[in-house]
């Protein structure tokens, strides 16, 4: 006889599961005696946002579902953030909610949620366990459900009674892996649709991927001599430095590659749902009068002809589709097209000076020279991302969290995750000022678990992205964009880590070196020019044509 949380947590270990992230209630009291002498890491955060951005991130890492543990109510609602980050991000996710005893239900007990109708939106799956002797059940289910198709986030809830009462039952083994074999004349399909192409685009994205996919991809893309491109927020897909990478299509993409997605002919997607962010707004590419051939491959059915007409599609794991592709031999090439398109990634590389003494394109670019292939960058949501995306080369897969989400407060929990998973290896998180706080509290548990993170904060003094887009359509009328920050660098300080400020572009390499000898958390942070809004316009700018679209009105 095994009490729930015992049977839950034994599940968990069924299933592989090594590291969980929770914010500890009351609620689950039985589930955290099962961790107790598990072997199961159980990561202590400050705030459940940050505990579900973790686990979201530890499932982009790994490929398996990251699981988070919450309490009930006001605890639920916090993670929901993350819910929403694996959800748009088609990240494998559990998180489990505390919940309150079979018995209160319907009574508007203290803080009871009804999570069904809460996370419907959000989740794959959401479900309240009514029996103790089908935890296992249900945590299978949740693994399966997490994993197949297009993957995604599961919420489980449960009554604290059923976690402290007993029962005996099994373990069940964990999800056997689907077949992954792809039909030969599946491959034969969609390599004539290609042949027949004037102007192809590449478009390998979604979560389901590997280092051998990605470089089942170089080999595919090399011998035929096409471009690739990747969607947003999925520059590890590939190799940045091949020759037949074209750089990357989302929020801020280099106009000329926008312009090549308008103009071809035929984009083979390899696991993308080519959205709004990858077409600006359906603006490149339109569902409603289509332009290219799309051949769409992708694990769920229920994204083929959801916006376009797949000519062919194919329900598959674009994994094995790459890796057949690139056995092929190819039946025609697009050389002189690929290399038009490589010069305008390479054109869109050189650095376009900021204003100020530090510059966020010179500290990127000094990154992306010296960091090694391996190492992991990690960012949120704001205006300084769009340099990493510019000038960042990333070199291997599972080098980049960030939330195709946009979610803001992401860079230091995903960095702190994957510290944990990658202990060896250099992780840096960039965030901007607001960003960071947004759950600069992880600072905390970063030091207690050892996460010896580097932060370099682009440190403005505004929400420069929201600034931006204000001083366009109302210029000068700047309200509630300004920033009070804290002394950021006496802060990591504080946690026990190190901290600096930066205020010279040449100070940064030698700033960096002891943030990275420093062995513990650190904080680096960058006094940005307010000038300096974007990698292609300063703020005055920005005003400037802002009032002038005034005028013409």
């Amino acid at each position: 006889m095994r009490h729930g949380g015992q049977i839950l947590v034994d599940a968990l270990k069924a299933n592989g599961v090594g590291r969980v992230f929770s914010v500890p209630g009351e609620s689950f009291l039985a589930a955290l005696d099962g961790l107790y002498a598990s072997g199961i890491q159980n990561v202590t955060c400050r705030h459940e946002g940050g505990a579900a951005m973790m686990a979201e991130a530890h499932g982009k890492l790994t490929g398996r579902p990251g699981v988070a543990f919450v309490t009930r109510g006001p605890g639920a609602t916090n993670a929901s953030a993350g819910v929403h980050v694996a959800r748009q991000d088609s990240t494998p996710m559990i998180l489990f909610v505390g919940q309150i005893a079979r018995a209160d239900r319907d009574r508007d007990a203290f803080q009871e949620v009804d999570y069904r109708a809460m996370f419907g939106p959000l989740a794959k799956w959401v479900a309240e366990i009514d029996q103790t002797e089908r935890i296992p059940e249900y945590v299978s289910r949740a693994f399966h459900l997490a994993m197949s198709g297009r993957p995604g986030p599961v919420v489980l809830a449960l009554p604290e009674d059923i976690l402290s009462a007993r029962a005996e039952v099994p373990d069940l083994a964990p999800p056997a892996p689907p077949l992954s074999a792809v039909a030969a004349d599946s491959i034969k399909a969609i390599a004539q649709a290609l042949a027949g192409a004037e102007r192809p685009l590449v478009v390998p994205g979604g979560t389901l991927w590997s280092q051998a996919a990605a470089d089942d991809l170089a080999r595919f893309a090399a011998g035929w001599g096409l471009p690739v491109a990747v969607p947003f927020r999925r520059q590890g897909h590939m190799d940045n430095a091949h020759p037949n990478y074209v750089g990357d299509l989302g929020v801020g993409m280099n106009p000329a590659l926008g312009q090549a997605l308008s103009q071809a002919d035929c984009v083979l997607s390899l696991g993308s749902r080519l959205g709004d962010t990858l077409t600006r707004g359906y603006e490149l590419m339109d569902p409603v009068r289509p332009h290219a051939r799309v051949i769409h491959i992708h694990p769920s059915p229920d994204e083929l002809g959801h916006l376009w007409r797949p000519d062919p599609g194919l329900v598959a794991d674009p994994r094995a589709v790459v890796a057949a592709l690139a056995a092929l031999p190819a039946p025609r090439r697009w050389d002189d097209w690929t290399a038009g398109l490589r010069a305008g990634y390479e054109a869109w590389q050189q650095p376009r000076p900021t204003p100020g003494a530090v510059r966020m394109e010179a500290v990127v670019r000094w990154l992306s020279d010296h960091l090694p292939p391996d190492a992991i960058v990690t960012n949120g949501a704001g205006n300084y991302a769009a340099f990493i995306h510019r000038y960042y080369r990333f070199r291997r897969f599972g080098t980049q969290l960030a939330p195709t989400s946009g979610s803001m407060g992401y860079g230091l929990p995903a960095a702190i995750a994957a510290k944990l998973e990658h202990p060896g290896r250099s992780v840096v998180c960039l965030a901007g000022d607001g960003c960071l706080q947004m759950t600069v509290n992880e600072l905390s548990t970063a030091a207690q678990h050892g996460a010896a993170v580097i932060v370099i904060v682009a440190d403005n003094g505004h929400y420069g992205t929201i600034r931006m887009h204000q001083e366009r359509s109302y210029p000068g009328r700047v309200s509630g964009t300004a920033l009070a920050n804290p002394d950021f660098a006496a802060l990591a300080r504080a946690y026990g880590g190190h901290g600096e400020r930066v205020e010279r572009q040449e100070d940064f390499a030698e700033a960096f070196a002891r943030a990275q000898a420093a062995g513990t958390l650190a904080v680096l942070e960058l006094a940005l020019d307010p000038e300096a809004l974007s990698t292609g316009a300063t703020l005055s700018q920005t005003r400037a044509a802002g009032e002038a679209g005034l005028r013409r009105a």
